[in-house]
């Protein structure tokens, strides 16, 4: 499964770099034409220089009087990266969507998840495509606000059923499916019939091209957002956070004023400012997403209580292993946390995967090479299990192990404390 998981991947990332790379490049040479006393039938045309060679690119207001014998096409690079991005979606959330997909506690099974995450994409397409096809295409600034105020809703819905991962991911691939389905929908369409307008000798509909370049216009906002979403999992303080659905708004919101400086860029400068705004949202972003100190524990309540494990958590077969030191009462407040108590938290809830010899059949190795078999590597990773046990609170994954907010209270206090093992 993992080397699934990084074929896939790996594809996803291939194509997806291909489609958006030349996304990038026909804005930039739309909005770099030279418009000036352009040749009779041209809108215009653009000198450039790559790779030792000088090019010269002409634009035809519609279509040159016959078609050349070599006109090269740009869709496999949309196709394969939404194919391949649906496989992912396949392999990492829908194999086993309790582990990965749904939050702890949803209220959805399994294949109502799948369900609603199949849905929602076609959904997103269909809904997209009514509101630019209704009167809001016209005022594309309002039609801009409501779909950003639409994926947000989305967004917060999915975070209520789905883990952090589960909920960015699916964001991610609603705007992606919207994407493609500009291609394949409406620019596809648009580009054969003035290739076969040209071809029967007809004048070709100029409504029609217009209107494809207008949604490719659209995937060109898309992009920047997307391309967070699918780094966004090496991030727990933006996924992982309460209001994850409101940090998601923030960066979308800094990543669209970037992309719209650099579509503007060769106008005037009036939209500079957007650059300073986007890295001054990221800051404050930063800030307040910041770890806060977690509390000392107040209160001496009951002893930590290690919740039996079913033979079937983790995938089957794993046996819920005895803690490494006797459950205990906790410390009171100020008191200096006991390292075995740590120990022993970390050995029943973290070990049974970060281990140079799991004991959960779902991993051979170590997840990203993180093990805690001795106090140094525990204490080694402090930082780590601080922002995704404690704070961000998604580790265990789905908490499969059923670690709880007592134990996650203990380590952080212990962290809080010098992360000391004598």
């Amino acid at each position: 499964m993992e080397w699934l998981n990084l074929s896939v991947r790996w594809v996803h990332m291939i194509t997806g770099v291909a489609w958006i790379g030349a996304s990038f490049y026909f804005v930039w040479l739309e909005n770099n034409l030279n418009r000036v006393n352009p040749k009779s039938g041209l809108a215009g045309d653009l000198w450039a220089i790559h790779g030792g060679g000088i090019y010269h690119l002409e634009k035809y207001k519609l279509a040159p009087p016959t078609m050349p014998d070599n006109l090269h096409w740009f869709k496999w690079e949309a196709y394969f990266t939404w194919m391949s991005g649906i496989a992912l979606l396949c392999v990492v959330f829908y194999w086993n969507p309790t582990l990965y997909l749904l939050a702890p506690g949803s209220s959805l099974s399994g294949p109502e998840g799948v369900l609603l995450g199949i849905g929602s994409l076609f959904a997103g397409w269909f809904i997209y495509s009514f509101l630019c096809d209704s009167a809001l295409g016209k005022r594309p600034a309002l039609l801009g606000f409501i779909l950003f105020v639409l994926l947000i809703a989305a967004a917060y819905g999915f975070s209520k059923v789905f883990s952090g991962r589960g909920a960015y991911l699916h964001v991610g691939a609603v705007i992606g499916t919207i994407m493609v389905g500009n291609v394949f929908r409406i620019i596809m369409p648009a580009q054969r019939a003035l290739v076969a307008a040209i071809a029967e000798n007809r004048t070709p509909d100029p409504a029609l091209p217009a209107k494809g370049l207008l949604r490719s216009r659209h995937n060109n906002y898309f992009t920047l957002p997307v391309l967070f979403i699918m780094i966004s999992n090496h991030f727990p303080s933006t996924y992982g956070s309460q209001y994850n659905w409101l940090i998601l708004a923030g960066i979308a919101v800094a990543a669209v004023l970037v992309r719209h400086y650099f579509n503007t860029r060769h106008n005037s400068q009036k939209y500079a400012w957007t650059l300073p705004v986007g890295a001054l949202a990221m800051i404050c972003l930063a800030y307040v997403t910041g770890p806060k100190p977690v509390a000392e524990v107040a209160k001496a309540p009951a002893a930590i209580e290690y919740q039996p494990l079913p033979e079937t958590a983790l995938g089957g077969g794993l046996k819920p292993a005895a803690p490494a030191a006797p459950a205990a009462e906790p410390a009171p407040a100020q008191a200096t946390i006991d390292f075995d108590k740590v120990h022993g938290v970390i050995q029943e809830r973290c070990a049974v995967c970060h281990s140079a010899k799991p004991t959960s059949p779902l991993f051979s190795t170590a997840p990203a090479g993180v093990m805690f078999d001795t106090p140094a590597q525990i204490q080694q990773q402090a930082a780590r299990i601080q922002a995704q046990a404690v704070a961000s609170q998604i580790m265990p994954l789905g908490n499969i192990t059923q670690m709880t907010q007592q134990e996650r209270d203990l380590i952080g206090t212990w962290i809080n404390q010098g992360a000391r093992t004598n």
